[in-house]
């Protein structure tokens, strides 16, 4: 029964870790954008890509007049759902044994 509680202990930590890198990435563009980081190098292109697939569903949600709004709001929307569905998922497995 030991051993079952570890599993399930590791597996929470993993959820909130994967969560947690996938909001960081997240925020990593929405600071690139904002600071105007050069899209033409191979990081930035890189986490932008990323960051699109993470937040596929919520990039272009919003529709302020200015695209940093837009960014911050529809980016940042898809990090805040990560870590709170994250961490929720490894909160109730802890929970649940």
């Amino acid at each position: 029964m030991n051993h079952r509680r570890s599993n399930t202990t590791q597996a929470a930590r993993v959820i909130s870790v994967v969560a947690d890198v996938l909001a960081a990435i997240i925020g990593l563009w929405i600071l690139m954008y904002l600071l105007d980081a050069n899209r033409a190098n191979g990081l930035v292109e890189f986490v932008q890509n990323v960051a699109r697939f993470l937040a596929g569903w919520s990039h272009d949600l919003f529709t302020f007049d200015t695209a940093w709004a837009r960014v911050v709001a529809g980016y940042g929307l898809a990090a805040v759902v990560y870590l709170v569905v994250g961490h929720m998922v490894a909160g109730r497995l802890l929970r649940r044994h």
